[in-house]
């Protein structure tokens, strides 16, 4: 087994010896062989410095020249190697080292650097990916001022695009070469540096500022995929707008562009002034994207856009401080969609997404601060903890503060940082010296792992009118972390009374309360509220206001009365949620002992209530409708987990609740038509939510009528969301007809990549027996790319994080894949590996025959020589 290279830790933490001004930088295009020229101004920083030592990394760097102030360097005065650069005898004084290197972009399947895909130039250089093109002081605190020329045949590379703002472009004469120039006048972190040269399409629009003044605004793609740009342009400028009405920031450069990829390790990238995007958060049409593409594309151009003020005026200090940035960026895109379309199903939708992503994070081997103190490799670390739960964090800010202070504290925030490579220190204290709250234990939400738990308990007492509520709240250890320290946690409240309203009380004692905020600071408090007219029903954690499990003694009556009455559109979901997994949790240890399980009739009077209700929105109407995931059961669980036995009493509750709900089904989804045009509003898309979750509920009985419904759905659709949704339904239920329909939906989307990404996924997440042996053909199938992040994740990441049974099948079969095919993946591309074998994180959870089964295959991994470090990272946090 390779042992791992020594962590980074953040008390080590240490400035530059030297810092960089300017970046001059030189690129002569060449598909195998560009030449790179980067000039770079240095100085001084520290007392380290006068050593005369400098080290400048590199990641598969070849050196071609070596310059200090315009001479030629002997090579007796520097060292270098493919990673490091070392300077002897640096100057104790301002000076200029000039670096040719050469890199081979079309050999770069890492996607990481300056790499070629379709025919276009690209760079990905956050976390480390700059030093892939050049020597450098590649780390978020050395911030410089950016200008690059870019040369390339016109024929190749017609358009040529970098940072800032353009400054000059021609011909190089005598040559069938041209070359642009591009300046961008703020300070940077290298990680923001992109570059993207090739023969693109593009759509332009333009942007009035509040001060006035007029940004140029251009979105490239693919020739032909232009018009699929339009909702993304649209986006972009509400975006725009929404940060100077609800921020008060203002875009800073005269152009903003897009540029849509198709190989892509991540979702988008927010250097300054050109975001590079995968394009399936860029490309969108009816015909091809669905509801959830549109509002993915909406809140992914939302958080680029966000990163100019929140990630690139005011950046990093370092890599731990990554949640400064993302935790920051991920919640003010959320507020942006939440007020682009409906709060309360949105918060519904991100929480579904935290509990479903970052919970299993928090409560296995992969656990980790949002502020991380140590790691191996950073890009293990862009994860749900950093990016949901640290959106979280901000959120608990904003309602300890109030919206008033907390803009106060983000208006100090900027005008104090702007420019500068920022701490967690730095964020808190602004809001601390804008509002005079202490936020001492508040920070403690950035040190501590672990999701939380509140136990709750309250009592009534009729004759004193008073009713007592205790709360405990306590965190599990973590790995490194074993005692924990109570947090400050808001916790919005309501008592509900008999009529179904909130009920007054006269006053409250036992602890701070604030509005409707209980302020959560000890291990245990109990609060007495005096003067309550009747016997309440508590409502706890509106809105989801902590991101902590909630423990409560409540009856089924209640929370049935709950998601009748209760004001708060979020708690009136969880009350149905919890229902339902309390028989799902009941029915599953039932299907283990062999018995027949039975459906709670409150649970199905609950969600009959709500869809008949007409004056809720349809889709929280579609969202309350929806059963507890398969993972989301087994989370729940929490050990000895049996996929089987956990999917087939999901399958029974489905039944039962269509039986149940009879032709009440039927009734309203055939007052759903389908068939008008279009239309990728929120209220519009919430018709489409509802009138698919009850197709899926209908198909729940698999009988003639139900099937032929779902495919006349298929057929008859006029929009991929009504579409796909038929085919989840009829791929999900594993109907025999499934291989007709999933075939006739590749015949019509052959051409086209990212729907046939969707019909990957789908083919990946059946849940058959003949799936892992489909997924293995696939592989093999002329739709799939093998150094295509995206096709990688619809097929292979999709079976190991979304199909339960299948990747968890008792033979360890589908585990033995997984290895494999990592081992494989890992030789070309090893952050896409190392973000495939995070399936792997809650296999302790599962029955003993398959924990022996993953660990086995886990510990393969491991001992495979020659693992890259991401790798090797992921898989040696998972076995600890």
């Amino acid at each position: 087994m390779k042992t791992e290279a020594a962590p980074f830790r953040l008390e080590d933490y240490r400035a530059p010896a030297f810092t960089i001004d300017t970046v001059g930088l030189d690129f002569q295009l060449a598909p195998s062989a560009t030449r790179v020229v980067a000039t770079i101004a240095l100085r001084p920083n520290t007392d380290e410095a006068r050593n005369g030592r400098l080290e400048l990394v590199g990641d598969e760097i070849v050196l071609k020249g070596l310059k200090l102030d315009g001479a030629t360097l002997p090579e007796s005065r520097y060292t270098a190697t493919p990673t490091l650069l070392t300077l002897h005898d640096a100057p104790n004084r301002p000076f200029t080292l000039e670096i040719e290197t050469l890199v081979d972009p079309a050999a770069n399947t890492k996607l990481m650097g300056l790499y070629r895909t379709s025919g276009t130039y690209c760079t990905q250089c956050e976390a480390e990916g700059f030093r892939r093109i050049t020597y450098f002081l590649d780390r978020p605190d050395v911030l410089a001022v950016y200008t690059t020329r870019i040369e390339a045949e016109k024929s190749d590379a017609p358009i040529l695009l970098a940072n800032g703002n353009p400054v000059e472009s021609g011909d190089v004469p005598g040559t069938d070469r041209h070359f642009a120039v591009w300046h961008d006048p703020f300070p940077k972190p290298s990680y923001l540096f992109a570059m993207v040269a090739g023969d693109l399409g593009v759509i332009t629009d333009s942007f009035t500022t509040s001060s006035g003044r007029e940004v140029e605004l251009r979105i490239y793609c693919e020739h032909g995929k232009e018009a699929r740009c339009t909702y993304a342009m649209d986006a972009l400028k509400r975006s725009m707008k929404w940060d100077e009405d609800v921020f008060g920031l203002e875009y800073d450069l005269d152009i903003f562009i897009i540029v849509a990829v198709s190989d892509f390790n991540m979702g988008a990238m927010e250097n300054k002034g050109l975001n590079v995007f995968n394009d399936k958060y860029v490309l969108a049409d009816p015909d091809t994207a669905t509801d959830a593409d549109y509002a993915n594309v909406e809140g992914v151009i939302a958080h680029e856009y966000f990163h100019n003020w929140t990630g690139n005026r005011i950046t990093c200090r370092d890599w731990f401080q990554l949640c400064l940035k993302e935790g920051l960026t991920v919640f003010r895109d959320q507020e942006f969609s939440s007020d682009m379309r409906s709060r309360a199903v949105k918060r519904i939708a991100d929480v579904r997404t935290l509990q479903a992503r970052q919970f299993p994070e928090d409560g296995g081997p992969l656990a980790h601060p949002v502020r991380p103190e140590i790691y191996h490799e950073i890009s293990n670390f862009y994860t749900p903890t950093v990016y949901e739960k640290g959106a979280e964090v901000v959120r608990m800010l904003k309602s300890i503060l109030g919206p008033d202070d907390f803009r106060n504290g983000m208006d100090l925030y900027v005008e104090r940082h702007d420019g500068d490579a920022a701490t967690i220190e730095d964020f808190l204290a602004s809001f601390a010296d804008a509002t005079g709250a202490d936020l001492t234990q508040f920070k403690l939400w950035y040190s501590q792992a672990g999701t939380p738990q509140i136990i709750a308990r309250g009592a009534y007492d009729e004759a004193d009118r008073t009713y007592r509520l205790t709360l405990s709240q306590s965190i599990p250890a973590t790995p490194g972390q074993s005692d924990k320290q109570p947090m400050h946690m808001p916790i919005r409240f309501g008592l509900i009374g008999p009529n179904g309203e909130d009920m007054e009380f006269a006053s409250v004692s036992g602890g701070r309360v604030e509005g409707d905020i209980i302020h959560l600071t000890e291990a245990s408090q109990t609060l007495v509220f005096e003067g309550v007219g009747g016997r309440p029903v508590p409502s706890l954690l509106r809105g989801f206001s902590a991101p902590v499990r909630l423990a409560i003694d409540i009856s089924a009556a209640d929370l049935l009365f709950q998601v009748r009455t209760d004001a708060d559109p979020f708690n009136r979901w969880q009350a149905a949620q919890t229902l339902a997994m309390r028989n799902l949790v009941a029915s599953t240890t039932e299907q283990i002992a062999g018995r027949p399980a039975k459906a709670e009739p409150a649970l199905i009077d609950a969600l009959g209530s709500v869809l008949d209700d007409e004056t809720l929105e349809p889709a929280f109407r579609a969202q309350v409708l929806q059963l507890p995931s398969e993972a989301d059961i087994a989370r729940e669980l929490g050990q000895n987990v049996d996929p089987d036995a956990i999917a087939a009493a999901r399958r029974e509750l489905r039944l039962a609740i269509s039986t149940g709900l009879g032709n009440r089904i039927e009734r309203h989804y055939g007052s759903l038509s389908g068939a008008e045009s279009f239309r990728p509003d929120a209220a519009s898309a919430g018709k489409r939510a509802l009138r698919n979750t009850l197709l899926d509920l209908l198909l729940a009985r698999r009988s003639p009528e139900a099937i032929a419904a779902a495919l006349a759905h298929f057929e008859t659709a006029n929009n991929m969301t009504d579409r796909l949704a038929a085919l989840s339904a009829i791929t999900q239920a594993a109907l025999p007809e499934r291989r007709a329909v999933l075939d006739a939906f590749h015949k019509r989307y052959q051409d086209d990549a990212l729907v046939l990404d969707k019909w990957l996924t789908l083919e990946a997440t059946v849940p058959a027996s003949d799936t892992l042996d489909r997924v293995k053909a696939l592989l093999k199938h002329p739709s799939y790319s093998p150094n295509n992040p995206n096709r990688v994740r619809a097929l292979v990441g999709s079976f190991a994080s979304a199909n339960q049974t299948q990747f968890n099948r008792v033979d360890g079969a589908g585990y033995d894949f997984l290895a494999d095919f990592a081992l494989e993946l890992d030789k070309r591309n090893p952050q896409t590996t190392a973000r495939l074998l995070v399936s792997f994180r809650s296999w302790r959870a599962l029955e003993p025959v398959r924990r022996a089964r993953a660990e086995a295959a886990l510990r393969r991994i491991a001992a495979a020589p020659d693992l890259s470090p991401d790798t090797l990272d992921i898989v040696t946090r998972t076995l600890a």
